[in-house]
């Protein structure tokens, strides 16, 4: 007897079927086809004890499994349960009418319980776009897709609840995911242990890089702080995540996406509504930073921080060929990493947030605390190329605090007020965008700045005087006008007016100081 179980592989962020064919005839022997790793492969012995160890039998005849299409690599462990459904179904054990209706996937305990897997918010998508009557996963997988009601997500915890469903004789909905105790209690997108963010009214003085940082949220602008120890880059940073707006619906899924497939989703209830914070040691490797793996393909800190923040503190630590390799995703907003049978995309649009000591000792700017030499001062500051500076939109010199300050109060306004301008800034770009592809001023390309960001002729002759003055680029000359929009966008302009680009240009010292 032939019978179909349908299952699902993730290809990048999406999930595409996969069916498991069994085939119980005369003969001998268990034989599994299909192009699959050692982890399916070792997938029969645990079945069978487990399945043994549940009461049923393992038949004494030729059992064929395939897993189609063939011409496709499967890996990991979450085949297991398809599989021992197939043997039970085609061995006439149990009659279960529904086992074409759902995606199922799943790891077999040996006592028959189910252990999660990566990659369940993509299979539920797949099972909601494919015309399934929904998906059944382990209860903790499950838990991401506690979202999805348009479709039937079942959580369960051993192969019994998996059998009462497909069997189709039973009231099942007590193991619909947004039934069960947990998916009840836990509000959506809530991520267990999350932390306290730091408020921008806690951190003192830098008034000039709170606003430079407060522009750079609004616009999700890429933004790199210079700055002796101590001087508060790794705290405003950090306050960043306070200011910026919740992801959308859209963003949200797509975020969550990334993180299912890498297996950090069973952290979480729902989907992301925190954006999110990924910083980096400096020592990351060049397939930390942008993803990959030699059997199986990961996303890195650059996907990771999609719709989010990746700080990179002490950048010029960084080794050079992991600094470079940003250039394309800063640029693209994807990555794509290519093997030798296969190439994989994921999504990387993130807002980059650099931090470095502007010298070898870290103090040059302060009096004269600084013990380096001209040359080592450039040499330090030059890791950093003149292309990748290019991709980065604001830069800002912090200064020590007057110690006079520190025993006063900051007189600064709280995160919640910054969250609100911004806020009403991206609001303002969801709106004028709502027709495009992208959400934030960084995003446009220069055909859509034609069209949204023109320039009267007393702004085109104020840049033309900057540029000479400045010596910028052409791609330093499209970023100051991105940034001006934003400004104008925070003060509620419908156009952008000289002031809006003298302080966009201003925040690009790095491109006219000699040595920086």
């Amino acid at each position: 007897m032939l019978v179909h179980i349908y299952g699902a592989k993730c290809i990048g962020i999406d999930a595409v079927k996969v069916t498991v064919e069994v085939d119980i005839g005369r003969g001998i022997g268990i034989h599994l086809v299909g192009l699959a790793d050692v982890a399916v492969k070792e997938s029969l012995l645990r079945t069978t004890t487990a399945l043994a160890s549940l009461g049923f039998h393992i038949p004494g005849k030729k059992i064929v499994i395939n897993l189609a299409p063939a011409d496709l690599h499967k890996k990991g462990s979450g085949y297991d349960i398809p599989i021992a459904l197939g043997i039970i179904a085609a061995s006439g054990q149990e009659e279960l009418p529904r086992i074409g209706d759902y995606i199922i996937m799943g790891e077999l305990g040996l006592d028959g319980s189910i252990r999660d897997i990566p990659g369940a918010l993509s299979m539920a998508e797949l099972a909601r776009d494919s015309g399934f009557r929904g998906c059944i996963l382990p209860r903790g997988s499950a838990l991401e897709a506690v979202e999805f009601r348009d479709t039937e997500i079942y959580g369960v915890s051993n192969l019994a609840d998996i059998l009462r469903i497909l069997g189709g004789r039973q009231d099942c909905s007590d193991l619909l995911i947004w039934n069960s105790p947990i998916g009840n209690d836990i509000p959506a997108g809530s991520i267990p242990g999350e932390g306290s963010i730091m408020d921008f009214s806690e951190i003192i003085g830098q008034e000039g890089a709170k606003r430079g940082a407060e522009i750079a949220a609004a616009g999700s602008h890429n933004m790199i702080m210079i700055g002796a120890p101590g001087s508060g880059k790794s705290s405003l940073a950090k306050a960043l995540t306070g200011i910026l707006p919740p992801m959308t619906q859209q963003e949200a899924i797509v975020t969550s996406k990334i993180y299912s497939v890498c297996g950090k989703g069973n952290l979480r209830y729902g989907l992301m509504r925190t954006r999110p914070f990924r910083a980096p040691h400096y020592s990351a490797s060049l397939a930390a930073m942008i993803g990959g793996g030699a059997d199986s393909i990961f996303p890195g800190e650059v996907s990771l921080a999609q719709n989010g923040v990746l700080f990179l503190d002490e950048v010029g630590q960084m080794p050079k060929s992991v600094i470079e390799a940003l250039r394309g995703p800063l640029e693209d907003r994807k990555v794509s990493i290519s093997r030798l049978k296969n190439k994989i995309e994921f999504p990387a649009s993130f807002m980059l947030v650099a931090a470095s000591n502007p010298c070898p000792c870290g103090y040059w700017g302060e009096g004269d605390r600084c013990s380096c030499t001209v040359t080592q001062r450039m040499n330090y500051i030059s890791r950093l190329s003149g292309p990748l500076m290019d991709r980065i939109d604001i830069q800002l010199w912090l200064h020590t605090v007057d110690p006079s300050k520190l025993g006063e109060k900051a007189g600064s306004d709280s995160s919640s007020i910054v969250a609100e301008r911004v806020l009403r800034a991206r609001e303002i770009q969801r709106e004028r965008f709502r027709d495009e592809d992208i959400n934030t001023n960084s995003e446009m390309n220069n055909r859509l700045m034609e069209k949204y960001c023109p320039l009267d002729p007393d702004c085109m002759e104020l840049m033309q005087k900057l540029m000479a003055r400045g010596r910028f680029s052409m791609r330093a000359y499209f970023r100051i006008i991105k940034v001006s929009r934003t400004i104008a966008d925070l003060e509620g302009s419908a156009s952008i007016k000289p002031g809006h680009l003298l302080e966009a240009a201003g925040y690009r010292f790095l491109d006219k100081t000699p040595g920086y």
